[in-house]
């Protein structure tokens, strides 16, 4: 199978969406041309106004809140559109708009009124672009009732998700991390969706159960591989979508491995992490052998300096150390 980055999946995922449905449309800064001349930032909307028109792909003033809301207008018309934030940082001046209207439209009008808009939000953690550039602030999307919260960690899950997001009929939170974007992966040229609200078992294991979460991922699976050679099996699991959470396959894992590791590159303090592993003792308290471990960012603003950054951010090395703990004691 072919194999293409991050950002050419989403981008194929773009291209084939907007030609499958011309309600699709496309909204943010620099989203036609940008500074490559091509399309957006970081060319996830390379070369689609060429083919789509301004019309669909329309660049916006830089004030996020404004472009949000129009896109909320434009969704409510009957559109689709898939709005581009540069920065996850930017989502704060549009908070008001995903949280008390799209997030509420549904609700509060008994169902008469949808609001299918899929906000995409790119982490620029490990960029070396400071504290108001960095942030991981998937914890707080998933606290917000009425919004679908989605973090893929490869090329394939990342065409497939963005697909099925643009089909959904809710606001969806969707976080691509630039630390993924260069990544390759296998990717099918063929049509394929992936339903929210499913984790995937990214490696199988029996010793401890690993969730990892975006970035974390292909971390936590080198770690598991090493780990490998010294014994211990360690099942990982990416949930991909975080709301809808799919509980069901964590449970099964933790019950077969009576251990738990949560790594995720967000704080700690009120993290996804400390989400998971309250439904896990909630739920199956009974089966754990040992106290669940998180592995997260420190409670601290990510340093402008790539070596000080990089200590904020959690590798392997942590993640090894965890499951290490739990194992042996």
């Amino acid at each position: 199978m072919r194999e293409i980055t991050y950002v050419e999946a989403l981008n194929e995922a773009l291209r084939e969406e907007m030609r499958r449905d011309e309600r699709v449309i496309i909204l943010g800064e620099d989203v036609q041309l940008g500074y490559s001349g091509r399309g957006g930032l970081f060319l996830v909307t390379a070369e689609l106004m060429k083919e789509f028109g301004a019309e669909r792909v329309r660049d916006t003033p830089i004030s996020e809140e404004g472009f949000v809301g129009a896109a909320i207008g434009a969704a409510l018309t009957g559109l689709r559109p898939v709005v581009e934030i540069m920065y996850a940082d930017f989502l704060l001046p549009c908070m008001n708009q995903i949280v008390n209207v799209a997030a509420k439209l549904r609700y509060s009008t008994g169902g008469q009124l949808k609001v299918p808009i899929v906000i995409r939000a790119m982490i620029g953690q490990g960029r070396g672009v400071g504290s108001d550039h960095s942030q991981v602030l998937i914890p707080w999307f998933m606290n917000v009732p009425g919004l679908k919260v989605v973090a893929p960690s490869t090329p394939y899950d990342a065409k497939g998700l963005l697909k099925s997001s643009i089909r959904d009929e809710s606001p969806i939170m969707f976080f691509e991390p630039f630390l993924l974007y260069r990544t390759k992966g296998p990717v099918p040229e063929e049509e394929y969706l992936i339903p929210l609200g499913k984790a995937d078992v990214k490696k199988k294991g029996k010793d401890v159960t690993l969730v990892a979460i975006s970035t974390m991922v292909p971390r936590a699976l080198s770690a598991a591989e090493k780990l490998e050679k010294e014994g211990i099996s360690v099942e990982v699991i990416d949930p991909r979508t975080l709301i809808p959470l799919d509980k069901e396959t964590i449970l099964n894992s933790v019950k077969r491995t009576n251990r738990l590791v949560i790594a995720e590159s967000s704080v700690k303090t009120c993290g996804v992490g400390a989400e998971i592993s309250s439904m896990v003792v909630e739920e199956a308290f009974d089966y754990l052998d040992s106290p669940i471990k998180r592995v997260a960012a420190p409670h601290v603003p990510a340093p402008a300096a790539p070596t000080l950054e990089k200590l904020t951010i959690p590798d392997e090395n942590d993640i090894i150390k965890a499951v290490k703990e739990l194992v042996e004691g």
